[in-house]
C-alpha cells in the first residue's frame, strides 16, 4: 500500500470510528426518551409517532441539502434491500424485548460487530489479523460483564433477537454495496420511512391512547436523535475498514451506563465497571491492531 492510499484508509477509518460513536450515542438517547414515554404510551403507536416525526425531519432537511431531486434513488433496488433488512431486524429486536429482560437482548445484540466482521471477511476478503480477533473477543466479554445475563432466562425469545441482530448486522454490512453517488440522507430516509409504515400498520391493531404536549414534545426530540443515529450509522458503514469499525458499537453501552446513572440513578456494580474497562480497552487496541 503506498504512503497516499494509507493516509487515506486511516483518515476513512478515524471518519468511520467517529461517526459510528456518533450515531450509538444518538440511538442510546433516542431509546432512553422512547423508553420514558413507554411508561404511558403503547409501544407501536410512539414508535409510529416518532418515526412520522423522524421522516418528516429527514425530507426537510434533505429537501435543504439538494436531495430530494434524487428522490427516484429510494427505488434503488439495493436501498430498498437495506431498508428491508432494517425493518425486519427492528421489529425482531422490539417483540423479542417485550419477552425477555433488556440485559439479555442487548447482549445478544451487541453480537453484532461479530457478525459484521465475520462477513467482511468472508466477502470482502479483509484481512482480519490475531489481534484484532483477540480485541473483539474481549470487548465481547466486557459487554457480558455489563450486561451480566442470566442464562436461565434465554428463551425461544433470545433467538429471535438474534434474528435481529444478524438482520441488523446484514442491514449494515448492505449499506457497502450501496452507489456512494446516492447521498447518506436518502438511504436514512428510507430506513425511517419503512420503519414508519410497518409500525404504522402495527399500531392498527392496538388500542391508541391519548398523546399530551409533553409526550410529543419527547418523542419530537427522540425523532431528532434517532435520524442523527441513522445518519451516522449510515456514514460510518460507508467509510474504511467495516472490522475496525464495527466494534465501537461497543460505545453504545457506554452511553447508556452514563444515561442510565443520570436519568434513572443506576450505578454499575464491580463486574460491570471490569467489562467497562475490557471495552476500553479493546476499542484502544483494535485501533492499534493493524
Amino acid at each position: 500500500m503506498t504512503p497516499h492510499a494509507a493516509a487515506a484508509l486511516h483518515a476513512a477509518n478515524r471518519r468511520g470510528v467517529l461517526a459510528i460513536s456518533a450515531g450509538m450515542a444518538s440511538f442510546v438517547v433516542n431509546d432512553t426518551l422512547v423508553k420514558y414515554v413507554s411508561e404511558t404510551l403503547p409501544a407501536s403507536q410512539l414508535i409510529f409517532l416518532r418515526g412520522l416525526m423522524a421522516s418528516a425531519l429527514l425530507l426537510v432537511v434533505a429537501h435543504f441539502m439538494g436531495a430530494t431531486r434524487r428522490l427516484a434513488d429510494l427505488a434503488d433496488r439495493r436501498v430498498l434491500g437495506r431498508a428491508g433488512l432494517d425493518t425486519l431486524g427492528t421489529v425482531a429486536y422490539l417483540l423479542s424485548l417485550f419477552h425477555i429482560p433488556l440485559a439479555n437482548a442487548l447482549a445478544i445484540n451487541m453480537a453484532t460487530p461479530l457478525v459484521i466482521t465475520l462477513l467482511a471477511v468472508l466477502v470482502f476478503r479483509e484481512q482480519v489479523n490475531a489481534g484484532r480477533w483477540l480485541a473483539l473477543a474481549v470487548g465481547f466479554t466486557g459487554v457480558l460483564l455489563v450486561v451480566q445475563p442470566r442464562g436461565s432466562e434465554f428463551s425461544g425469545y433470545a433467538l429471535l433477537c438474534l434474528a435481529g441482530t444478524l438482520f441488523h448486522a446484514s442491514r449494515d454490512f448492505a449499506t457497502r454495496f450501496i452507489d456512494h453517488t446516492i447521498p447518506s440522507l436518502l438511504i436514512t430516509l428510507s430506513t425511517a420511512v419503512a420503519v414508519t409504515l410497518f409500525t404504522g400498520a402495527w399500531s392498527l391493531f392496538d388500542q391508541w391512547a391519548p398523546v399530551t404536549p409533553a409526550q410529543l414534545g419527547l418523542l419530537a426530540a427522540a425523532s431528532v436523535f434517532l435520524s442523527g443515529g441513522y445518519f451516522f450509522l449510515t456514514v460510518a458503514m460507508r467509510a474504511g475498514e467495516m472490522s475496525l469499525i464495527a466494534p465501537f458499537r461497543y460505545s453504545g453501552l457506554l452511553f447508556g451506563i452514563v444515561l442510565g446513572y443520570v436519568v434513572w440513578g443506576h450505578i454499575p456494580n464491580a463486574p460491570a465497571w471490569a467489562g467497562i474497562a475490557l471495552l476500553l480497552g479493546a476499542g484502544l487496541w483494535v485501533m492499534r491492531a493493524r
